[in-house]
């Protein structure tokens, strides 16, 4: 996969001073009209920038968003809530889109004022004209503790389809404290470019978990100007799924202290709900994670994990099978040359545990990391 971007959209960055050092605001617009769709967080203190947000994705025509980093604008009120719609109403103004057809998102600390002197400053500098998009300088300014910028492009016939991501932590339930944009210059009608993008975060960003924790801020958004002419829609899909999981794996991997990317695979199952339910369970499992970082095979945890799933009935542990890598750990005895092999299996860069319910034919892959010191010192110094 590479990073090719679709015809027509238009991007711009600046640093308002938020952060240290580098850009912390960023502009991704169509240059023509769009249609788009959206999801968002599910938290009961979702942040202004994502009540404004909603009411544009409402229409389907959004071609664009404008988003600000270290600074969540969540718990603000409703002086929040009016920095939010004067920030999108102004990049629209200068920009020539309609407001309504901008998103605003935000992440940061949570409770603070946007300093609107800063950020109207910032905008004032933004050109009536924007330059061609340059979607690692959006991914980069999106970053809060992420310690790469997260971009990729796949194509899909004579189209592309582009996505920029950021998030390391608070990542479960659904999305994240995170923030992720596709942009595409396929034609699609707008229900059902919303189906595929809904089916899409389904099986990857949804199937995503750092730390159990889920955010105020979590934005989803997809924009399509239909420059390069219809598409398949079937390989549309594909090409997003690919593209998207690529961002999630780039996520789990730089999850906050992590050094492993973890993969659960759940297959056998009674169904796909049941297949995602014992995957989460596995994958944010803190002993399950320690176990991972320290290359332990102790198989003992992912059925600890597994048995947590106490409604689940028909789940036999007579007919569970567990594997790390190709490696079955249980119910094979753990011989010397079992937990070695196992052992060298944990010891990589990324780590699949393969669950086998032996019910019937449901399956979800979930995707996570490892549990280490570095995420404490993260999380503990996190605001000083």
């Amino acid at each position: 996969m590479s990073l090719q971007g679709p015809k027509g959209f238009r991007s711009w960055t600046t640093g308002l001073g938020l952060r240290e050092d580098g850009d912390d605001f960023s502009v991704l617009v169509s240059a023509v009209p769009a249609v788009s769709a959206a999801v968002f967080t599910r938290s009961r203190f979702a942040g202004p920038s994502v009540q404004v947000s909603r009411e544009v994705a409402a229409t389907g025509t959004a071609r664009g968003v404008v988003t600000i980093a270290k600074n969540a604008n969540v718990a603000t009120g409703p002086e929040g809530l009016a920095n939010a719609r004067e920030v999108r109403d102004k990049v629209a103004a200068i920009t020539g889109i309609a407001p309504g057809e901008l998103l605003v998102s935000s992440t940061g600390v949570i409770g603070r004022q946007y300093p609107m002197d800063q950020v109207r400053e910032g905008i004032d500098r933004l050109p009536r004209t924007l330059p061609d998009a340059d979607l690692p300088a959006v991914a980069t300014a999106m970053m809060t503790t992420d310690t790469l910028p997260k971009h990729v492009s796949a194509r899909c016939g004579e189209a592309t389809v582009a996505g920029v991501a950021k998030g390391v932590g608070m990542i479960e339930p659904n999305m994240a404290t995170l923030l992720t944009y596709f942009c595409t210059d396929a034609k699609l009608e707008q229900p059902v470019l919303d189906r595929i993008f809904r089916s899409v975060i389904d099986r990857t960003f949804n199937a995503l978990s750092i730390d159990t924790d889920t955010s105020t801020s979590d934005s989803a958004a997809i924009f399509a100007n239909g420059l390069a002419g219809p598409v398949d829609e079937a390989e549309f899909e594909e090409a997003l799924y690919q593209v998207a999981l690529h961002l999630v794996r780039k996520i789990a991997s730089d999850g906050e202290g992590a050094s492993k990317l973890i993969e659960v695979r759940v297959l056998g199952a009674r169904d796909v709900a049941q297949a995602r339910r014992v995957g989460k369970t596995i994958v944010n499992s803190p002993l399950v994670k320690t176990a991972v970082h320290g290359a332990d095979p102790n198989w003992g945890r992912v059925v600890m994990a597994i048995g947590k799933c106490e409604d689940d009935l028909d789940i036999e542990p007579t007919k569970v099978v567990v594997r790390f890598g190709e490696v079955e750990t249980y119910p094979a005895p753990s011989t010397d040359e079992v937990l070695e092999a196992a052992t060298q299996h944990l010891k990589g860069d990324e780590v699949v545990i393969t669950v086998d319910l032996g019910i019937a034919d449901g399956e979800f892959t979930v995707y996570g990391c490892d549990l280490t010191d570095g995420y404490i010192r993260i999380n503990a110094d996190y605001t000083t």
